[in-house]
């Protein structure tokens, strides 16, 4: 077990009871964040990011941490997101191993790792402690909620449970709930980790590790972060040079493809708790945005207190598909939300958000430019 937390990160204690909504209480909880710009005297220039699954708090780099982050491109001075003007704070969920509290933390009443001890968790619990920590860093109102991929779930849930804490949205690749082929995905990802002798129920350490598990799952993910246009433009049927194949003989990596897949699987599987991959990725399927609200989506979305939002996809992502990103602008339409609603061509699939900055840059600028 083990936590793997950028050297920049700050933290904000929960509650002594954080109450998790399906079962109990966390005590002696915390979240992890960064700070990137500077908070102006009224504090009405804060910007939110809630991240995607894997994702840590350092999202672009900042004196306490020069290194790069997963958003270098979007995020500080003169960027879309733009540190001049705004004060970004980048939240780490409840529940990963970057920082803030999960399976991989030790439990103070046992002062062992909880492991499969952590409570079951739901993209509720992530937005609630998202929202304590907005206000424990002295921010009564935030002028942007923005949200990627299970970010953007955790955005629709802040919005719905604590409606006054924002006034306008970006809701990236997100959707009001997972649809059945990527809970299939995540179903054979978490498959692949408890099958892996390794895991070990669990109980792992840096020796006996499911490694081979991780890989597989990893894998099985990127094949849904991107698209098979992608694939095709970028790899197409290209073979590896014969000095840079593995060992494995006959069924050896042979084609470019399956290469990408293997060096990109290679890095993440020691940066990331095995355990936090599975309650993470059970709190995305898990979610429903009508079910947390106790009425319909369209009802849910038009309540949210927001007076400006922006929602963007693309229209080469099968795991949040274009069309849920479309009822999510639809719904907030609903009430007296200015909705613009952003579809775009880029040719890299769910992930897009993450490399195709010439697309998501711009709006996301011009959005976060205009004068409220």
């Amino acid at each position: 077990m083990k936590e793997f937390i950028p050297r920049g990160t700050r933290f904000v204690n929960l509650p002594s009871r954080f109450p998790i909504r399906g079962d109990g209480f966390l005590h002696g909880a915390r979240i992890a964040y960064e700070t990137f710009g500077q908070p102006n005297t009224r504090r009405d220039n804060v910007v939110l990011i809630l991240t995607g699954l894997s994702a840590d708090a350092h999202a672009a780099s900042q004196p306490n941490d020069p290194s790069p982050g997963w958003w270098e491109a979007m995020v500080g001075p003169g960027k879309p997101i733009d540190t001049d003007r705004w004060y970004v704070i980048c939240i780490n969920s409840l529940g990963s191993c970057k920082g803030s509290t999960g399976p991989a933390s030790i439990d103070p009443g046992t002062g062992d790792p909880y492991r499969l001890t952590f409570p079951e968790l739901a993209i509720d619990d992530i937005a609630d402690a998202a929202a304590h920590t907005v206000r424990a860093l002295g921010v009564k109102r935030l002028a942007c909620v923005i949200g990627t991929s299970m970010g953007g779930m955790t955005a629709l849930a802040l919005l719905t449970r604590h409606p006054e804490l924002a006034r306008t949205h970006i809701s990236i690749s997100a959707a009001v709930h997972a649809l059945p082929f990527a809970i299939a995905v995540r179903s054979l990802q978490r498959e692949a980790i408890i099958s892996d002798p390794q895991w070990n129920d669990g109980r792992y350490d840096e020796t006996t590790y499911p490694r081979r598990g991780m890989i597989t799952a990893r894998k099985l993910g990127m094949m849904t972060y991107r698209s098979a246009q992608e694939w095709d433009t970028r790899f197409g049927r290209n073979r590896i040079a014969e000095g840079q194949r593995t060992d494995q003989k006959h069924f050896d990596l042979q084609f470019d493809v399956e290469g990408y897949l293997e060096s990109h699987a290679q890095r993440f599987v020691h940066n990331f708790d095995p355990n936090s991959y599975l309650y993470l990725s059970r709190c995305i399927d898990h979610f429903d945005l009508a079910t947390s609200c106790g009425t319909t989506t369209e009802v849910a979305l038009a309540a949210m207190q927001l007076e400006k939002a922006l929602v963007i996809g693309v229209k080469t992502d099968i795991l949040f598909p274009l069309h849920q990103q479309r009822r999510i602008a639809e719904g907030l339409g609903g009430a007296n939300t200015d909705v613009q609603f952003l579809p775009l061509e880029s040719p890299q699939g769910h992930d897009a958000f993450l490399v195709d900055i010439d697309s998501f840059g711009p709006p996301i600028a011009k959005f976060l430019s205009a004068d409220w």
